[in-house]
């Protein structure tokens, strides 16, 4: 008698096996031609995540398949935990990107950051000097404020009104409130402040130092993280409803299992 339930965990585990490969290959080719830190930072991730479905994809398609119940109860037992896990951090991404928002600048176009305004877990990451040098690398390699000087000189009214990403707000730019002269959007004349701003002595218009050290760089940063965890946080959201449904299927499948090796132990 046909088992839908184990056919259905077969041809699911077959499909994620076959995306397995191509980022196993994605992680060993960032290993090999990846030119910056930034780009091989990611490839040992990639590719132990690859081998990762890769296995589990195994045992679900072996254990389904050839009604091998041990395996079956790995891969049940892994997509338990898998499922415990992304609950965990789909709640905790959610509390820690709770707080935190771009401040609006009278006469200007785009937003800036406050270090402060960010949850404390999220500030103690990027307060290490070991992890933001590593960031603040990456960040000069994109060259995320080379772009705003690329159309060439522009007027100080037209930078004013223009939009700028969180990072190049923070990063590429002094902070308003230390009154700065604007030359172009990488070079301010430093004038006397009164403000006790700690970003306005940060400041430097040499273009590998830049806002790069400042507060408000980091808290750009953050607001980026804050925006993709929020976008990650409602796909898991989606993810879990989808694996808690393939692991009642599984569920069905190892009963099926234990119930034909019954059938052929006691015919």
């Amino acid at each position: 008698m046909v088992r839908i339930s184990n056919n259905l965990v077969g041809i699911l585990n077959f499909v994620t096996f076959l995306l397995s490969i191509p980022i196993v290959a994605g992680g060993v080719w960032l290993s090999h031609q990846g030119t910056s830190e930034c780009e091989r930072f990611l490839d040992k991730p990639v590719i132990a995540l690859g081998v990762f479905l890769m296995i589990v994809s195994l045992a679900g398609l072996i254990g389904a398949c050839c009604r091998v119940s041990w395996l079956l109860w790995v891969y049940l037992l892994v997509m338990f935990l898998l499922i415990l896990l992304l609950t965990c951090f789909t709640i905790f991404a959610f509390v820690v990107t709770n707080k935190g928002a771009g401040e609006v600048v009278s006469g200007r176009g785009y937003k800036e950051y406050r270090l402060g305004d960010y949850s404390s877990w999220l500030q103690k990451r990027v307060n290490s000097d070991k992890n933001w040098n590593k960031i603040r690398s990456c960040l000069e390699d994109s060259k995320v404020c080379k772009s705003l000087i690329d159309d060439g000189n522009t007027p100080r009214d037209e930078f004013y009104n223009k939009h700028l990403s969180a990072i190049q707000s923070g990063c590429c730019k002094p902070s308003s409130d230390c009154g700065f002269t604007y030359v172009t959007p990488t070079n301010w004349t430093k004038t006397p402040t009164t403000s006790a701003n700690p970003d306005c002595t940060a400041w430097d218009s040499n273009q590998n130092t830049l806002c790069y050290n400042c507060q408000s760089c980091k808290a750009g940063l953050l607001d980026n993280i804050k925006s993709d965890w929020k976008k990650v946080a409602i796909l898991n959201v989606v993810f879990l409803v989808f694996l808690i449904i393939v692991y009642s299927i599984g569920c069905c499948a190892f009963r099926n299992n234990r119930e034909d090796n019954s059938w052929k132990r006691y015919p």
